[in-house]
């Protein structure tokens, strides 16, 4: 599409503005001509009356190109939230988190959905550098590290923090207390809610707390395209951290190991669960002063006997920030920015229901306006509350849908009380 058959359709458009598919033609038509502003500009006017996945899509697409990798991630973590795998996007989304530095994370990604959804893509594979794991040889336990934060970096999450106190933390300050009652210094927690809130972070500071070891395991750290491989890779991660005990182990999207077995057609992957189980029972081995901590965005689509006492037998839901932690997460997040006179009580309000994302996203929208202004100036022209303010208005908090989806489970699959903190977040 050339732009004069562009320009004649967006004509078209000012008299039809509610024209959804003529907007969307514009819009595609803009980025194949690789105008991306302009695209990005009739996509946030066509996802306000058509929230489609592809729409989404285009508009993570936009953000790539645009180098404004933030906005771009907030939409691709809600998009994979939903269990969307089209090529097209998990090629955005894998690129938005290179240009953003995380390549750590874009590898666990690109081998996660290779494994699941058979997604490849050579020059991502040379891009990302992806090595090859020989599951025979014992890995080096250089992943080990001994985190610098606790709970007092943690803002708010109060309940949150006093349920791993009396797992995890009393347990080891008091071991013989529990022995004389027969329980051991051990066990599970799982954490889930919406994605960005906040449940890595979390774990690292249950680390830092207790002052353990903390291993965090990627998918890409277990998963492999060999048959048994995947499971020898887990049994490995599981010893080396009882060699270090006390340590903190923590499976960020644990769904993605522990789905429900009736749902996989592939047997390999009922053998790395079968796996998983064994090694969280300690069938083999002794799991005291082993913490394990599993986070997840889709606890619906865990297999029900990873719940079972014993194994993850505390199930606690991290909620979006709190106003306290709003507030926490705002300073943090501003501290090394030109400010004045900001009013984080005010902000904190305005920001009911964001992720620590997307409390990132809005100041990053607010810097992208003074750059604008600086660059005009050549002056630096610092953030107030008023510019904050303003931008929080045009942030959708990315929680939303991850509540609209869990609401439905509350509601209708809630028969073992899983899911009663999200009736009593929503007030259903």
């Amino acid at each position: 599409m050339n732009r004069e058959t562009i320009q004649a359709l967006e004509l078209a458009l000012t008299t039809s503005p509610e024209n959804t598919i003529l907007r969307k033609q514009v819009a595609l038509g803009y980025m194949e001509i690789e105008e991306f502003e302009l695209a990005k500009g009739h996509l946030n006017i066509l996802i306000q009356k058509e929230s489609t996945r592809e729409n989404k899509k285009a508009l993570a697409k936009c953000f790539l190109m645009l180098e404004n990798y933030t906005a771009g991630l907030i939409l691709c973590e809600e998009l994979a939230a939903q269990g969307y795998l089209d090529f097209q996007f998990l090629s955005t989304y894998i690129n938005l988190l290179i240009e953003d530095g995380q390549l750590t994370s874009a590898v666990e990604k690109y081998q996660f959905f290779s494994a699941t959804a058979g997604y490849e893509d050579p020059d991502l594979e040379h891009r990302l550098k992806i090595p090859v794991i020989h599951a025979d040889l014992e890995p080096p336990e250089t992943f080990l590290e001994k985190p610098d934060i606790n709970f007092n970096n943690v803002g708010g999450m109060n309940n949150i923090k006093e349920e791993i106190r009396m797992k995890i933390i009393l347990p080891l300050s008091n071991p013989d207390l529990y022995k004389a009652y027969g329980k051991k210094a051990g066990g599970g927690i799982l954490m889930y809610g919406p994605p960005g809130c906040g449940k890595t972070y979390l774990s690292k500071a249950t680390a830092g707390e207790i002052q353990s070891q903390f291993m965090s395991i990627g998918i890409e750290e277990v998963l492999d395209m060999y048959i048994g491989n995947s499971e020898k890779n887990l049994k490995s991660k599981f010893e080396s951290a009882r060699r270090n005990t006390p340590c903190v182990l923590f499976f960020d999207e644990i769904d993605a190991l522990g789905s429900k077995r009736q749902d996989l057609r592939a047997s390999g992957s009922r053998n790395l669960i079968n796996q998983f189980l064994k090694e969280l029972d300690g069938i083999d081995s002794e799991n005291e002063g082993l913490l394990i901590l599993g986070a997840t965005n889709s606890p619906w689509h865990m297999d029900p006997a990873f719940l079972r006492p014993g194994r993850f037998d505390r199930i606690i839901f991290v909620p979006p920030p709190d106003f306290e932690a709003r507030i926490d997460i705002l300073k943090i997040l501003l501290e090394d920015k030109p400010t004045e006179k900001i009013d984080l009580e005010k902000l904190a309000k305005k920001t009911d229901g964001f992720s620590g994302a997307d409390m990132n996203l809005l100041i990053d929208l607010a810097i992208e306006g003074k750059l604008k202004s600086a660059m005009k100036t050549g002056k630096i022209e610092k953030l107030t509350t008023n510019d904050l303010s303003s931008e929080a208005k045009k942030v959708r908090p990315s929680t939303k849908e991850w509540f609209n989806t869990a609401k439905n489970y509350a509601l209708y699959s809630n028969s073992s009380g899983l899911y009663d903190d999200i009736i009593k977040y929503l007030k259903l």
